[in-house]
């Protein structure tokens, strides 16, 4: 890119103003726990930590559903280290033979300056050729020799153009979508033709086979099979999945089986998830539409989504990073409120009209379930024992550097609730108690003292009596945590004095 043009780019994207929230009361609760606040999780930036495993999603701006100019400031305070980006055939070759990727290069170069990686999906036909496919959701693959060959010579196009800048590729969105019309031996060859495109030019290239509508075991079986009966498995890395269920501890089980049947068939591939989150408030259409979501449910569905993909093994993807227009299509219709930004529409500039508080919950969760901290074993294998909520998720973590334990769970019995009502639980974990040990509530970042008289010691155990509600929380010790203590330096400072005046 010419130096001149590329100055004047990256200038031109700085016009939207970028208002954040850094204080210890950027997220509003009215949990009360009943213990000492001892500080509250310090947000950290992309050049901060690594988060290798997270991506945070600005897919649809190929179909102009939002604008990566309008929120790309928002992208490395975060903290998130990778951006799911669709790249849109029918956007980049209006017309036949002519490649425009202008629209994509204020992403990818952008995000390569802030230190962010770029996860290209390749998605959708292109309806300027017979047979080349619509450019929506469930629009089917290219049909015609026409239409496949005009495909080719894109995704060699896509490969040469950001060979050396993206090394993360995914093969069409949701190609198993129950009206697409595609079938499984349609999607293994266009899926071997694609990557066997990307791999000639893009060697090193980490290259997802789909990103289905789920993790079905009815589809991925088939699929791994006649990969390995073709000698193909080697193309690929992983298996992306979406997952969206109401309640978001739900629906494990087939994504364990699918598991199961990918270690069989093709265990050099693993499953991740690659689209997963929620709405902000009702909406008509869209997964988990017609459910009255608010901020606040939404900010804690997106947690336990994200941290449960995690505990499972699975990297993580949150969607979406801003609302979206959707237009043209009778299932997606209007703004949806995915993001973790209220945006406008396209006649408004898709502008930021407010940070929502899910943004600010999962800044939380990154600052700390970054690569600095493992999870020990899968969920499904735990140890530690939970007692006083209905249903609960729990996860084994550990500080790496440390080797101090940290203890992940809540109420997963049902969906996020507007009310945050918490109960007494005993936490049984092995060893001894953590020194300096606190109780830390993701959602609003707020990290709480254990005192002596919650920890007992059960044998070779220990047994913490502490609260628990339907949204993550942890246990571990103050000492690995950064926290914003600027409140409590006011208090015992200024506030003694206020009192005693």
């Amino acid at each position: 890119m010419n130096t001149i043009l590329t100055t004047l780019l990256f200038s031109l994207l700085q016009i939207y103003p970028v208002v954040l929230d850094d204080s210890p009361t950027r997220v509003e609760s009215d949990l009360d726990p009943q213990m000492e606040i001892m500080g509250t999780l310090r947000p950290k930036s992309v050049s901060e930590i690594s988060t290798s495993r997270w991506t945070v999603d600005c897919g649809g701006m190929d179909r102009e559903h939002a604008d990566w100019r309008a929120v790309r400031g928002y992208v490395a305070p975060l903290g998130i280290g990778r951006v799911r980006q669709q790249a849109g055939w029918a956007r980049c070759e209006k017309d036949p033979g002519m490649y425009d990727f202008a629209y994509l290069d204020q992403c990818v170069f952008d995000a390569q300056k802030m230190g962010v990686k770029v996860w290209m999906e390749l998605s959708y036909g292109n309806p300027r050729y017979e047979g080349g496919g619509g450019r929506h959701l469930n629009a089917g693959f290219p049909s015609s020799e026409e239409g496949l060959q005009a495909w080719d010579r894109w995704v060699r196009a896509m490969a040469e153009h950001y060979k050396g800048v993206v090394v993360d590729w995914c093969i069409w969105n949701e190609p198993n979508g129950k009206t697409s019309g595609n079938t499984i031996e349609q999607a293994t060859d266009f899926a071997v033709r694609t990557a066997e495109i990307l791999r000639e030019v893009i060697p090193d290239a980490h290259i997802d086979a789909f990103a289905l509508t789920e993790a079905d075991p009815e589809w991925i079986e088939p699929f791994v099979k006649e990969l390995q009966k073709r000698g193909k498995a080697h193309l690929f890395n992983t298996i992306a999945y979406h997952h969206y269920k109401h309640n978001p501890d739900k629906g494990y089980e087939e994504i364990e089986e699918s598991r199961r049947i990918v270690a069989k068939y093709a265990p050099n591939l693993r499953l991740k998830q690659g689209e997963g989150g929620t709405q902000s408030e009702w909406c008509r259409n869209g997964a988990l539409g017609n459910t009255f979501w608010t901020e606040h449910t939404q900010a804690k569905y997106d947690l336990r989504r994200s941290l449960g993909d995690l505990g499972h093994g699975d990297d993580t993807e949150v969607f979406h990073l801003c609302d979206l227009e959707y237009r043209a299509v009778k299932r997606h219709w209007g703004l949806l409120r995915y993001g973790l930004l209220k945006t406008t529409g396209q006649a408004d500039g898709y502008r930021v009209l407010k940070v929502k508080k899910a943004y600010y919950a999962i800044q939380n969760a990154v600052s700390v379930f970054n690569d600095a901290w493992e999870c020990v074993s899968p969920a499904t294998t735990s140890t530690i024992e939970i007692e006083g909520a209905a249903m609960t998720a729990v996860y084994d973590w550990k500080d790496k550097a440390t080797g101090t334990p940290v203890v992940l769970f809540w109420d997963a019995s049902r969906m996020p609730q507007r009310e945050d009502v918490t109960r007494p639980a005993k936490v049984t974990v092995e060893g001894g108690p953590v020194k300096n040990p606190v109780w830390v509530d993701v959602l609003t970042g707020n990290a709480y003292k254990i005192t002596e008289d919650m920890i007992s010691i059960k044998g070779d155990k220990t047994v913490y009596s502490v609260p628990a509600y339907d949204s993550p929380v942890f246990i571990t010790s103050q000492d690995i945590l950064t926290l914003d203590q600027s409140w409590y330096v006011r208090e015992g400072k200024y506030m003694k004095q206020y009192k005693h005046e």
